[in-house]
């Protein structure tokens, strides 16, 4: 329920951080979100109210999802369009290197017979959250509003403007079904799945976890590579299918034995993260490519709201499976999903041209 709350919070505050971003500029925007994010996982360390601790989540929550679309946005503003898509790679990989990295460190210093290290966790990442904000913020000449560019007219456009794009619209509903179908549900559903119906130890989830993580550093510049110059439309469809596949896998390992199973689901999690590897380049690119750059900061924020509504919509699902006993065939509906996302990613193809679908270089 949590889960739910939160990321309805973040859907509703994602609007507002995307207009903030194009009247003030990413970097403002970023290294107030570093900011409270800080003092909210401070606040964390300690705090022991049930409503202090919602609230608390809340604003991590908030604050947390307003580094992606600002980050997109000065990204975009920091390097050139034909190296755009390269550079969304690279920063993926790095913060899967950085996810990886902080889980080893905090693995380290955690211990379920000593409560007050998990308190040391939520400091220690406080203070670093403080210090990236300060790093930010020695980019403030390059991102803070433009106006020299803008004409009065553009100066008054809004989300109207937004909400009429075509383009948009349609990349935002198959995004939607897509991560519906990706990271949502594995998020809402994948440990539960493996503890509850495959009865393994939640102990090998973190082997589970090492094998994306490690794909995604590993894969990642290849990967983005190899899908230069490539239909991005055809590239994220096939995100669906690589992560089809792994609901397969986790689908079919309720017949096999523990070991088999864990190694199953460890390869099925390397084949999802190379869908991953294609997904966040591709779609910030993409979006980076039809956005006007007035605009870029809502068109931006709005393709980040799919992170949080696939998240609510997921959960609910995963608890209307489990609760209902259909735990067993919730991967092979999601799945489902997930060719779904990928026939509406061909059906954007129509209406992009050749250089926003990635088909042909500056």
């Amino acid at each position: 329920m949590l889960l739910v709350f939160t990321a309805i919070a973040g859907l509703l505050f994602s609007p507002l951080i995307g207009s903030l971003v194009d009247k003030l500029g990413p970097v403002p925007v970023i290294v107030t979100a570093f900011a409270l994010n800080s003092v909210a996982l401070a606040i964390w360390a300690f705090e022991h109210s049930t409503i202090v601790v919602i609230l608390t989540d809340v604003l991590l929550t908030i604050t947390g999802g307003a580094y992606w679309g600002p980050g997109s946005t000065l990204l975009a503003r920091l390097i050139d369009e034909e190296h755009r898509q390269r550079a969304f790679g690279l920063n993926f990989m790095f913060v899967n290197l950085g996810i990886g990295l902080g889980g080893l460190i905090s693995a380290t210093i955690v211990d379920l017979h000593h409560p007050f290290t998990f308190s040391i966790i939520y400091l220690l990442n406080a203070v670093m959250t403080f210090l990236i904000g300060i790093l930010f913020a020695t980019l403030w000449k390059f991102g803070r509003r433009e106006d020299s560019s803008m004409t009065k007219e553009q100066e008054e456009e809004g989300w109207g403007e937004v909400l009429r794009d075509r383009r948009l619209i349609k990349y935002v509903l198959a995004s939607l079904v897509l991560m519906l179908g990706g990271y949502g549900s594995q998020e809402a559903g994948l440990s539960l799945y493996v503890v509850n119906n495959l009865h393994l130890s939640v102990h090998s989830i973190g082997f589970m976890i090492f094998a994306n993580t490690s794909t995604i550093v590993v894969t990642q510049l290849f990967v983005t590579n190899h899908v230069e110059g490539r239909s991005r439309t055809r590239v994220m469809a096939t995100v669906g299918v690589l992560w089809f596949i792994f609901w397969i896998i986790l689908f079919a390992a309720v017949k096999m034995s523990p070991i088999a199973a864990i190694l199953s689901i460890c390869l099925g999690m390397a084949i999802f993260a190379v869908g991953e590897t294609m997904m966040n380049p591709i779609g910030s690119a993409l979006i980076n490519e039809i956005a006007p750059d007035h605009l870029r900061g809502r068109y931006n924020a709005a393709s980040g709201l799919t992170w949080g509504v696939s998240s609510m919509f997921a959960s609910g699902l995963t608890a209307l499976f489990f609760s209902a006993h259909l735990g067993a065939w919730w991967p092979l509906f999601i799945g489902i999903a997930s060719l779904c996302g990928s026939l509406m990613m061909l059906r954007l193809r129509s209406s992009l041209s050749a250089k926003e679908d990635g088909r042909v270089t500056q």
